[in-house]
């Protein structure tokens, strides 16, 4: 049997002494280059000036609540000059809060999620400093480009069979600017396979909790995400077989779950999506053929599970929900249990408990089960569908084949 290297790193009595990212690093890349292994993070609190990248074949796993990896302060400044596509170094008006080895985000207003580049700057001339990636738009000083040093605090990029477990993700939101949720989280994997993420704590980050785009076979589980900006967990990107299960997501500024675009096969178990800011979890674009089973969605703004607005060609269809307890959704003052939208079809709705549990004067959940009208093919039976404040059920599907049995 093959015997792989184990580091620890820590803030004293460790193999690797340290407070910060360059510390974890260090261990990271000396255990994947001797082929893989383990990275024991000790207690304290590490400052992380750029991500843990994490590597192929190491597992990193700190001391639960007693390892907190914290961001840095955020420093923000316009580009003195465009950065052009492909390119790979800047010029920020204000050079002061940059340096060497730090994480560094570039974009503009039309950058949106997929065309932010995330790297770190790894050279310095004068006011100019080369990163370690090519620029993957152009930003254009005419469209208020800039450079953040936003990042997550730990990602993967290309890489596979790694674990990440038992530590805290502090995302110092209140002293950072936001970062989109296609290219950055508080934990964020980029085409990384079979990975998991386990018994991790991620809170307060300026944008998602966990995020992974266009991974595949990764497993979240036992994880809390909470009081982040944006939304708790976002597998998306054609993310595929996705195992998301034993997780609490709570408090955060948008949806507890949101499945982006063409996540599938994925299976999504025994979570807890409560009191978010929009959606406990939201489906649509290409997600087709998952499993939602034995949730707890609860007390969320809006809907608690929403079909997204697509057209057939791009629904959210062949997705279970099964044995899922949903209650006391629309806070904000609007919402149902369930609310299907676009031409979804081929949704089965089976097992449920699907109710506004508080009295009479305080319901919020308006119906059990909302069928928009150009939904298709919705099965409906042996769910619990009651107490919700205006009935069990709204069916606008006037043609559609709709079977209902409760």
């Amino acid at each position: 049997m093959k015997e792989n290297i184990t580091i620890t790193v820590g803030q004293k009595d460790a193999d690797i002494v340290g407070s910060d990212n360059r510390a974890l690093q260090a261990a990271m890349d000396y255990v994947a280059s001797l082929g893989g292994g383990t990275v024991n993070i000790g207690p304290g609190t590490y400052l992380m000036k750029d991500s843990l990248h994490i590597r192929s074949n190491v597992n990193v796993i700190g001391e639960g609540e007693n390892t907190i990896l914290r961001k840095c302060d955020g420093f923000s400044s316009p580009l003195a000059t465009d950065g052009d596509y492909g390119q790979e170094a800047i010029t920020p008006k204000d050079p002061t809060g940059f340096q060497v080895g730090m994480g560094v985000t570039v974009g503009d207003d039309r950058s949106g999620g997929f065309h932010t580049t995330v790297a770190t700057i790894i050279s310095r001339t004068g006011d100019t400093f080369a990163i370690s990636k090519p620029l993957n738009a152009d930003c254009m000083v005419s469209n208020n480009a800039s450079a953040k040093n936003t990042f997550p605090v730990v990602s993967g990029y290309y890489m596979e069979n790694a674990c990440v477990r038992h530590m805290v993700i502090d995302g110092n939101r209140e002293n950072n600017d936001h970062l989109n949720g296609c290219r950055g989280a508080g934990i964020f994997l980029y085409r990384a396979n079979n990975v998991q993420i386990a018994d991790c704590v991620v809170r307060g980050y300026n944008g998602d909790g966990i995020s992974f785009q266009q991974s595949n076979d990764i497993k979240v589980q036992n994880c809390q995400s909470y009081n982040n900006a944006s939304l708790g967990l976002h597998p998306g990107s054609g993310s595929q077989r996705p195992i998301v299960i034993g997780n609490r997501s709570h408090d955060n500024g948008t949806d507890g779950l949101f499945l982006c675009w063409r996540v599938r096969h994925g299976l999504f178990e025994k979570n807890e999506l409560r009191n978010n800011g929009r959606f406990g979890i939201s489906i649509g674009h290409k997600d087709s053929d998952n499993l939602l089973r034995n949730n707890v969605v609860v007390g969320n703004d809006s809907h608690g599970i929403f079909f997204r607005n697509e057209p057939e060609y791009t629904g959210g269809h062949r997705n279970v929900l099964e044995n899922n307890e949903i209650l006391d959704n629309g806070s904000s003052g609007e919402g149902c249990g369930i609310y299907i939208r676009g031409e979804t079809h081929d949704i089965t709705i089976i097992g449920n408990k699907i109710s506004d549990t508080r009295p009479e004067g305080q319901k919020t959940q308006q119906f059990g089960v909302w069928i928009g009208p150009k939904a298709d093919r919705i099965t409906i039976k042996g769910n619990e569908i009651r107490g919700n404040k205006e009935g069990p059920m709204k069916n606008e599907a006037v043609d559609a084949q709709v079977e209902l049995s409760d």
